[in-house]
């Protein structure tokens, strides 16, 4: 009798195991976005929705980009709320911060927008530098060490295949950016160690395609290539969210 308690027991302690090893495996990651400057975490609304309705568990983290290190700091806060494994998904800007934040054991995977990709020790400046000029700087508004997008950019230069209503929504959600952050160097890469996909916005106006190709090739990154503007997350909604949905695909 003893002997078949204890086989009983050996039986149920396996088919705990097996149950437990497979709930970690069909475990959701936690996608994680980032906006850019001139944007807010609402530029992810489609994806985020669509996300959630798969059953993901979803953040997308609130820039201040007043500096590198403070929005580093709070995708890293996100990060460590995440129960399991992350993904981040930065666009813009939001390249450079998950290059950065991507660093994290939890991420797994960085996905990048129409995003900057730097090096250690580059800058958006200096990234910028290697590219075609293009006409973002003249629609500039300084205001306190800060700079805005005045609608017009915003029209002609950054979301110019979106709605004029969508236009406008953006112009009065942006979040301006230090401009202290334009020239902060990058730390070491996550990118270097952690695999990466990337959007190449054929039609952006704010960041130069060619440049974009480039550093998503130096990253190794899957690239997927969209005629959209610079917001091509916003412009072409689901075509980024099979990029992202690829990424995830892969890291099972």
């Amino acid at each position: 009798m003893k002997t078949i308690k204890n086989f009983a027991l050996l039986v149920l302690m396996l088919f705990g195991t097996a149950i437990f090893a497979q709930q970690k495996t069909d475990e959701k990651p936690t996608i994680i976005f980032v906006h850019g400057v001139w944007a807010d975490g609402s530029s992810w609304n489609h994806q985020i929705t669509a996300l959630q309705a798969q059953g993901y568990p979803v953040m997308s983290v609130q820039n201040q980009v007043a500096s590198l290190a403070g929005d580093v700091a709070a995708t890293k806060k996100a990060i460590s709320l995440a129960k399991g494994k992350v993904i981040l998904v930065g666009h813009s800007w939001g390249g450079v911060v998950i290059t950065q934040a991507g660093n994290d054991p939890k991420v797994v995977g960085l996905v990048y927008i129409a995003a900057l990709v730097p090096d250690l020790g580059e800058s958006i400046n200096s990234l910028s530098a290697t590219g075609k000029p293009n006409d973002l700087g003249k629609y500039l508004v300084p205001v306190d060490g800060t700079l805005y997008l005045s609608e017009e950019g915003v029209k002609n230069a950054f979301a110019q295949d979106l709605p004029l209503a969508e236009q406008k929504f953006i112009y009065a959600t942006q979040t301006p950016g230090a401009q202290i952050v334009f020239g902060e160097k990058s730390g070491e890469p996550a990118w270097k160690s952690k695999p990466s996909w990337y959007v190449v916005a054929k039609s952006d106006k704010s960041i130069d395609p060619d440049l974009k190709r480039r550093m998503a090739k130096r990253a190794q990154s899957k690239i997927t290539e969209i005629e959209g503007s610079h917001v091509v997350m916003l412009s072409h909604p689901k075509e980024v969210l099979a990029v992202i949905e690829d990424a995830i695909k892969s890291l099972k």
